[in-house]
């Protein structure tokens, strides 16, 4: 028995220290998405039985005459109707070396708002593009929006190579015109794979049909591509979520300020000032469940404690007194609209920065970009659905920010309408 639990503790702690990698998919309509997923957990061993059972059961009576395995991912009932992904369907899977959790999102141009959405927190983004078609509009579109979020990797996936005969000649066609458009783009890191996913060509297993491809498959990519150096471990930045006071005998005095470090190391006796007082004070101890750690680095979520009682809220941030991030009120963003209601000139909005909360107006639109020819159209101004453009705004507040470079957290906002309450728009700060 102490043998089993031993075995279990083994395996517990090996795979919660496991490294996590957050991807997306993105492309054109019938790219293939859903059953590049399909065939990655299908392949790689990630389906429950019952899950496979239920899908063959669906395909069988859709007269399919083969098992669509893009049903795994499209869960709405219209998605499986239309063949299409909809809304943003997130999956989680494993393998020895790594933990993932995919992101697949819409092809359609009307669903761009949701690639955004998926691809906020992604660590690298798959692009489809059909060997048939090549390069298209949304491909490019895609691609500058995974650009746009500083998304480092990024993994151009030539699918249904097995619908032009597994030619290398279509591959390196292809390769070669998305790499005339991606030099316009800030992603230091693209690899180029033929697949099919249908049949599962160089998506798991290495493809018998193209030995003229010499490069690794998908899945082996997906598990070695280095991610550790995407943190910014330089400037220390911890946006305070709430105070923990327990106010009961055990731990009378205790007050210590509850967050996640977004950027920077932490570590006790470290002198830190608190945003907006400018006061400071050194770390006393970090907190853990419990646990008092030598040190916090992002992404883990912490409790710090200070030496001294300086007033601190939700809103406030932690910083190091040589390294402090830019403070204003007026700050220029690309933006990224979400909403059907256009963005309204001079309007007022409510912003959502880290755990701090601000009204804020539009006080200018400088352009709004093509993301086909990424060229700035200063003529037409108006931020409407899907639309992508750089703006000017004024806070009622200052916010403690950096760079969308940066930071991608302390460099972006949410953009809400004070009368709904809906999202409307993601900014990253310029």
């Amino acid at each position: 028995m102490s043998t089993i639990l031993e075995e279990e503790r083994f395996i517990t702690e090996n795979y919660l220290n496991m490294d996590l990698l957050r991807f997306t998919t993105a492309g054109s309509v019938d790219d293939g998405k859903s059953t590049l997923i399909g065939r990655l957990l299908y392949d790689s061993k990630s389906i429950f039985a019952d899950q496979l059972e239920a899908i063959e059961k669906t395909s069988e009576n859709k007269g399919y005459g083969y098992v669509n395995l893009a049903l795994l991912t499209d869960g709405l009932r219209a998605e499986r109707e239309q063949g299409i992904t909809i809304d943003v369907a997130y999956r989680y899977f494993a393998t020895p070396k790594r933990k993932f959790i995919i992101a697949d999102t819409p092809g359609h141009i009307q669903y761009t708002r949701n690639m955004v959405t998926g691809a906020s927190t992604a660590n690298l983004t798959i692009i489809l593009i059909d060997a048939r078609h090549g390069v298209v509009e949304q491909s490019r579109r895609h691609a500058f929006i995974a650009s746009l979020l500083q998304i480092k990797h990024l993994v151009v996936c030539i699918n249904k190579m097995d619908l032009v005969n597994y030619s290398q000649e279509v591959f390196e066609t292809i390769k070669k015109d998305f790499e005339g458009f991606s030099t316009k783009l800030e992603v230091p890191d693209i690899h180029y794979i033929p697949i099919s996913a249908l049949n599962g060509d160089n998506v798991v297993d290495k493809s018998d049909n193209m030995d003229w491809y010499k490069g690794a498959t998908l899945l082996y990519t997906l598990e070695n591509v280095h991610i550790a150096s995407d943190h910014n471990l330089i400037d220390a930045r911890f946006p305070v979520q709430y105070v923990v006071r327990p106010m009961n005998d055990e731990f009378h005095d205790y007050r210590g300020f509850a967050g996640k470090v977004e950027a920077g190391i932490f570590k006790p006796g470290d002198e830190v000032i608190a945003l907006p007082s400018g006061f400071s004070s050194k770390i006393k101890s970090i907190d853990f469940f419990g646990e008092q750690l030598n040190e916090a680095f992002p992404p883990m979520s912490v409790t710090l404690t200070l030496e001294d009682n300086i007033d601190i809220s939700r809103g406030d941030m932690l910083v190091k007194a040589n390294n402090q991030p830019e403070i204003s009120q007026d700050i220029e963003l690309m933006v990224c609209w979400l909403n059907e209601k256009k963005m309204i000139p001079n309007g007022k909005y409510v912003i959502k920065h880290t755990t701090k909360e601000v009204r804020c107006m539009i006080k200018e639109v400088r352009y709004k970009v093509d993301i086909n020819t990424l060229h700035k159209n200063e003529e037409d101004k108006s931020i409407g659905l899907n639309d992508i453009g750089r703006i000017l705004i004024r806070t009622t507040l200052p916010l403690f920010f950096d760079s969308y470079k940066k930071n991608r957290t302390t460099g972006s906002v949410i953009i809400i309408d004070e009368f709904t309450n809906e999202t409307v728009g993601a900014g990253m700060i310029i």
